[in-house]
């Protein structure tokens, strides 16, 4: 991958607007960041331009199913009627179906912003639950769709064992995402030795009604723990940054162990009030509670949704570096509740957000959303801008791209992290006018009309004037996947 040089007349990072800023870009890393007006020859240059958004929390097959849960039942719908929706549909995917899926989904995220996504993937065996000759199959099609879109990807194999906190068996349709403690282990490793400068791999525990104490203690007392002091507060792990990533061969000879290398670890937690009444039913406690009084959650965890959480709860993770893995329209759409984000603002909490379901693909959507549950809750405007003056805007894309780098286990913007970007386009009429102070409120804001014009993943350019460099053929393949999948019986 060759050198480039990018212009931005007005780049945005964590500390502010840069004005006149030049991003060399070396091997899919940026290399340096300097000032300076354009200069003939340059990759790009554009006025404004933002770091690219992580998505957190993704279950890819599930964008297909968009919009085909939306009949009411007998009966008051829920969560727990949406899930038995899910499972019917899920068990007529594939590995060739998910792969479409995935790519569709994939290049629809770059289109709208994402340039990273943590895939939390449980879609293990067969359908008919079944292991396959190759247990690592279905992950191999997440890998395939990431690799052929360019989106940046954390892969995060799920431990799925139990029914519910008492223990009970998986159900039929919940067989083929379990697997034992050892054959998760063995997919780890497996999928371990696939990472290059692209592709992560981390881990995740289903809920805590999924995984029992014993399992989610072995598999945890075999990760090397945070380093102590600062690094541990911001989240950084022993094999974390693209730049450490981009010095190794495209396939490490000996890939790192369990023990050598630090992992994010993902749970799905508090979401539902009925999860959090069966928690205390079975285990006496709350479910964060419960995860927090036995294991050490630090800043390699994301504890996702976290819907139904009480005060003391909100400054437990605040405190520990957690990262709160918010997906606002999917937990609208499941009826979830809302994240107390203020309180949790106010007590130096990080947050990060995902697509979820993929009811929506727009971090736009996520963000504007977040804050617009906050609104109709409290009664109140701009509640996640916390000081006089700040920028909701602003303050609402720094979080993100700070906690979802944390949970996507990449190094935050900066000299060092991917070239990942988005340049916004300022030709549209929804950003005339608008200088520094505005334009991302306005990017948030201010209707539905696409505003990413060009994206950057790991130094690629993977869309241009809005258009994902593959769309038309990842789109027939993808109609061409879900009309075999609608057609089964």
């Amino acid at each position: 991958m060759s050198a480039q040089t990018l212009h931005a007349g007005h780049l945005f990072t964590p500390r502010g607007w840069l004005r006149d800023a030049r991003l060399r870009v070396e091997h899919g890393v940026v290399a340096a960041i300097e000032e300076g007006e354009p200069h003939a020859g340059e990759a790009l240059s554009a006025k404004f331009v933002l770091p690219g958004m992580p998505n957190l929390h993704s279950h890819a097959f599930q964008r297909a199913m968009a919009g085909l849960a939306e009949r009411r039942g007998h009966g008051d719908d829920s969560f727990w009627s949406w899930r038995e929706t899910m499972y019917a549909f899920a068990a007529r995917i594939g590995p060739d179906e998910l792969r479409a899926i995935a790519a569709q989904l994939y290049a629809e995220m770059l289109e709208a912003g994402y340039t990273h996504v943590c895939e939390f993937h449980y879609l293990h065996h067969a359908p008919d639950g079944r292991p396959g000759a190759n247990p690592a199959e279905m992950s191999l099609a997440i890998v395939e769709a990431a690799r052929e879109t360019g989106i940046g990807l954390t892969l995060l194999p799920v431990l799925y064992m139990t029914g519910g906190f008492d223990g009970r068996p998986l159900s039929e349709r919940q067989r083929r995402f379990g697997l034992s403690v050892d054959a998760y282990l063995r997919l780890l490793d497996t999928l371990s030795a696939l990472e290059s400068p692209g592709v992560r791999v981390g881990l995740a525990l289903h809920s805590l009604r999924a995984v029992p104490e014993a399992a989610m203690r072995e598999v945890l007392d075999g990760l090397s723990p945070l380093p102590s002091g600062e690094g541990a507060r911001k989240g950084r792990v022993r094999v974390q940054s693209k730049r450490e990533v981009a010095g190794w061969p495209e396939r490490s000879p000996q890939p790192l162990s369990r023990g050598e290398r630090g992992f994010p670890i993902h749970i799905h937690i508090a979401e539902q009030i009925g999860e959090v009444q069966d928690c205390l039913a079975v285990r006496g406690a709350r479910p964060v509670q419960w995860l927090f009084d036995h294991f050490d959650v630090d800043a390699r965890w994301c504890l996702v949704h976290a819907t139904q959480i009480e005060p003391g709860e909100v400054r437990r993770i605040a405190k520990s570096g957690a990262v709160a893995g918010l997906c606002p329209t999917t937990e609208a759409n499941l009826g979830d509740g809302l994240f107390p984000l203020a309180a949790y603002l106010d007590a130096g909490g990080t947050l990060g957000i995902g697509s979820d379901s993929h009811i929506s693909v727009s971090p736009v959507e996520e963000l504007r959303w977040l804050e617009y549950g906050q609104r109709l809750i409290t009664r109140h405007r701009n509640v996640t801008a916390r000081a006089p003056g700040e920028s909701v805007g602003e303050t609402l894309w720094r979080a993100a791209l700070r906690g979802g780098a944390q949970a996507s286990g990449i190094t935050p913007f900066g000299e060092g992290a991917g070239a990942d970007f988005i340049v916004l386009d300022a030709a549209s009429p929804l950003l005339a006018a608008r200088d520094v102070g505005s334009v991302l409120d306005s990017f948030l804001f201010a209707g539905n009309t696409p505003l990413v014009r060009d994206v950057m993943a790991d130094g690629q350019w993977v869309v241009r004037d809005g258009r994902h460099r593959d769309r038309d053929a990842i789109a027939a393949r993808y109609r061409a996947a879900v009309q075999r999948l609608v057609a089964m019986p």
